[in-house]
């Protein structure tokens, strides 16, 4: 009997693990080159074996984005590696664009805004909610060489003056 319960609060901790959110891949060069003015989330239609290849937590959003085509949001230049055990028929294009799921008032309210200023559509984090897949997107705006010499100067003056306060601190009391 003991044994039983223990195999049911196993079962209960790996379907917990599961549906909780767990990130696949992140754009760490998007916050570099781009100024976010607002994220939000979209759902993801994937096929065939791109689900698997996810979960083994392969996938690249370096140079993807996102673009409103025939009134429908999709995402290009994602690219997700064929899952090493298809062949043949499960096997798919690994750059291929693909469909993102959001409501059609979103969908116009990107459209206007990508349209009207000079904004892009950027994938921030691709994820599993619920065991579904997500990507997160943000409305950006491209920064210039010097506002990116700027960031990273605040960020060194910053730290600088976290360390000088640490070392006060220190010998002070």
């Amino acid at each position: 009997m003991a044994r039983a319960k223990k195999q049911i609060a196993k079962r209960a901790a790996a379907r917990e693990e599961r549906s909780g959110d767990r990130t696949v891949a992140t754009n760490r060069r998007a916050r570099r080159e781009y100024e976010f003015l607002e994220t939000f989330e979209a759902g993801i239609v994937l096929r065939g074996w791109e689900v698997k290849s996810l979960r083994d937590g392969k996938a690249q959003l370096n140079d993807a984005y996102a673009r409103v085509d025939d009134g429908e949001l999709w995402l290009f230049q994602l690219h997700i590696p064929p899952w090493q055990f298809a062949t043949g028929f499960g096997a798919h294009e690994p750059d291929r664009k693909r469909k993102l799921l959001v409501h059609r008032a979103q969908i116009d309210e990107l459209l206007g805004k990508t349209q009207q200023q000079s904004l892009t559509l950027i994938p921030v984090s691709l994820y599993f909610r619920d065991g579904k897949a997500k990507v997160q997107l943000a409305l950006a705006k491209g920064r210039r060489l010097y506002d990116k010499r700027n960031l990273i100067m605040a960020r060194d003056a910053e730290r600088e003056a976290a360390r000088a306060s640490k070392e006060m601190s220190r010998w002070s009391g």
